[in-house]
């Protein structure tokens, strides 16, 4: 089910792999805003909810597959292109030879475009998964020991050195965040261990009981899904020379617990329960770090979260009722 509208060639245009995805979703709507319908180029592996990126171009591409990439960023004249394709840290634990080959083939596919001229700039997502119980638990800094547990993790540090070797090898474009958790209302979680924090709303607001597969006081770095989707465009829109980070940089908004979470949403459902069932996730949360230093990226790219955790759970009720009771 490929786009019938005629493009022109005057403009370069971007690619978005993995455009269904929990991030995906969001992000290809508002590049579709910014730069027009026609100029953001979505695809993914499936079909399934086509309808919620809205009009604009759609073509099915394996992200692991270079000559479908190669064939896409031709027919469009894309120069750019979003790496959104993933297997996340839950899914990835249960089928790791199946993530390690998407994850990483996937990323040497488009960093071979960039080698070959084909496109010019990349941004390709990391993950505070990187780290490990032997990083600092609190504000870890930008530079640190790295020695991640879950394939998904590896995946990503192997990634951030692999885009680091090609920027110094082959003077390419490539840029990247560190995404912490990220809570967002307009796509389904896709799969991660902080996935709990999307979840709880859904349940509070369907008044059913939300069984929390991790610890109550499990602290995690997280940020609202404007937070990330603006840090991405800010650091694609940088003047390259500012980047200093060749690898990804770390990104921050806030870091809260189930607790804390669960005590906002109760002031706006005085009935909503939470039961604690820990399982293999908290294995994963327990390796991750408490906070983040993120002050490089403010440096480097003026970079700064403006939601709370008020804010969040505000914007996030608010926004869940009116997709589930729409105005007609």
């Amino acid at each position: 089910m490929n786009y019938k509208g005629q493009l022109s060639n005057e403009k370069s245009r971007i690619l978005i792999l993995g455009a269904l995805g929990q991030i995906g979703t969001v992000l290809t709507k508002y590049l579709r805003k910014i730069h027009g319908d026609n100029y953001v180029v979505a695809s993914d592996i499936r079909l399934d909810n086509l309808s919620k990126l809205g009009a604009g171009p759609f073509e099915i591409i394996d992200a692991t597959n270079y000559d479908s990439i190669v064939d896409a960023s031709k027919k469009y004249s894309v120069k750019t292109i979003y790496l959104m394709a993933a297997v996340l840290s839950a899914n990835a634990e249960k089928d790791p030879k199946n993530a390690w080959n998407l994850n990483m083939q996937s990323l040497f596919n488009v960093l071979d475009l960039a080698k070959n001229g084909i496109i010019n700039k990349i941004f390709w997502p990391s993950s505070i998964a990187v780290f490990g119980p032997s990083t600092p638990k609190v504000n870890v800094p930008q530079t640190t020991i790295m020695e991640p547990t879950t394939i998904y993790g590896i995946s990503k540090l192997a990634g951030e050195r692999l885009c680091e070797y090609y920027i110094n090898n082959y003077n390419i474009d490539v840029r990247s965040l560190r995404y912490p958790g990220i809570i967002g209302w307009e796509s389904d979680p896709g799969g991660g261990t902080t996935d709990y924090a999307v979840d709880i709303f859904h349940k509070a607001i369907n008044d059913e009981v939300y069984d929390c597969f991790l610890s109550p006081n499990t602290m995690l770095p997280m940020i609202y899904m404007e937070d990330a989707i603006r840090a991405t465009t800010e650091i694609m829109n940088a003047d390259l020379v500012n980047l200093s980070i060749k690898s990804s940089y770390n990104l921050s908004g806030l870091s809260f617990t189930p607790n804390e979470i669960s005590k906002i949403i109760s002031q706006f459902y005085p009935n909503f329960s939470i039961h604690y069932k820990p399982d293999f996730r908290q294995r994963i949360a327990d390796s991750w770090p408490d906070s983040i230093d993120d002050s490089k990226a403010q440096i480097d790219f003026k970079w700064k979260s403006l939601y709370d955790l008020e804010m969040i759970c505000e914007q996030m009720i608010k926004n869940l009722r009116s997709k589930k009771n729409p105005i007609v």
